[in-house]
């Protein structure tokens, strides 16, 4: 899912052509068997190529990615609409969103997107845009202090979404890190585990609870430490909901 708004294209185009290009770059780390489709968005979100194993068909989507046909990037109404489509979707799934986070005139306000992102379940990985540049600019004073504030809060969503929806969010300060976020992202994708319990609250408020994921050592029933091969400790993150909606009341 990629944001595709004139306006950011027009004032930073060379990010913006990174961005394609790196995202071309993600397509090549896939395996033949997996199944992707593009989806950008500026004023509403539009399928570029569903989803497809035949990479053709992939690469045909991100072509058509050339001229912005509108300014606004309207984030919470796109990443909600896919999120809500890919819901049903059995297997292993994600949605990997390119974007500066920026929202300017969605349906939704935050709290809305938020509340239906958690609801739909689908994992979201995000890569913010324009870091480099913003060092850049706002170390030299090129760019206001209301205007980098936007950008600052932009990236608080953008982690907010990932976290809450059991993602990560990556932030890259140079171009040359694109691929290894890529193979950070595949490799998560691809080390997924399913968790089921039976909550003691059976209770149908329709609220949201909170849980919390650990790996605990079954011998001493504490917090389980992993050592590398010099019997070192090994630092480690677990990726996971942070909680669920439970069930409306029946009428």
């Amino acid at each position: 899912m990629i944001e595709f708004s004139g306006r950011f294209q027009q004032a930073y185009s060379e990010p913006w052509f990174q961005t394609l290009q790196a995202a071309y770059g993600f397509v090549e780390t896939l395996k033949p068997e997996d199944y992707v489709a593009v989806v950008a968005y500026d004023l509403r979100p539009e399928i570029l190529s569903d989803f497809t194993t035949d990479r053709s068909e992939t690469q045909d989507g991100l072509r058509r990615l050339t001229f912005p046909g509108f300014s606004e990037a309207n984030l919470f109404d796109a990443l909600t609409d896919t999120a809500q489509r890919m819901q049903d979707i059995e297997g292993r799934k994600a949605i990997l969103l390119i974007s500066s986070g920026v929202d300017t005139f969605s349906k939704l306000n935050y709290g809305e997107a938020r509340k239906a992102i958690q609801n739909a379940g689908v994992p979201i990985y995000a890569i913010g845009l324009m870091q480099a540049y913003r060092d850049i600019l706002y170390g030299g004073g090129l760019i206001s202090d209301s205007a980098n504030m936007t950008f600052l809060q932009a990236d608080n969503q953008l982690r907010t979404f990932t976290k809450e929806s059991g993602g990560m969010a990556y932030f890259p300060h140079f171009y040359g890190q694109f691929s290894e976020i890529y193979r950070d992202i595949s490799g998560v994708l691809r080390s997924q585990y399913v968790l089921t319990y039976t909550p003691s609250n059976t209770a149908r408020d329709g609220k949201f609870r909170k849980i919390k994921v650990e790996l605990v050592n079954p011998e001493n029933n504490q917090p389980l430490r992993i050592n590398d091969e010099k019997n070192k400790p090994v630092k480690y993150e677990i990726l996971a909901k942070p909680g669920y909606t439970a069930p409306k009341p029946v009428e």
